[in-house]
């Protein structure tokens, strides 16, 4: 199973998705690596009245067992509200020093 499907899975499993996205960026990237680099935006009602570091927290729980197996992560949480008031867009991610 790749990296991008175990992610996506432990997110599936652990949280109440309204929306997902989880963007592969690692050709923006230096290096060898085709699956170093993600950027996940997750909408789930799980965060309403939570904080972002407990949001981020929480993430990092469902995906400790495969975050060794990865470089970075972009992590974008929303409630629906917040999505809807983000005009369902989350923020560019930055450009790598050393990408292509």
């Amino acid at each position: 199973m790749s990296i991008e499907q175990q992610i996506r899975q432990q997110i599936e499993q652990n949280f109440a998705l309204q929306h997902m996205d989880l963007i592969n960026e690692s050709h923006q990237h230096a290096g060898p690596a085709d699956e170093s680099h993600f950027k996940l935006i997750m909408v789930s009602e799980d965060f309403v009245g939570v904080s972002k570091v407990k949001r981020q927290q929480a993430v990092y729980r469902a995906l400790a067992e495969v975050m060794p197996q990865f470089h970075a992560l972009g992590l974008h949480t929303y409630t629906a509200d917040e999505w809807l008031a983000a005009n369902q867009a989350a923020p560019a991610s930055p450009k790598c020093g050393g990408g292509h």
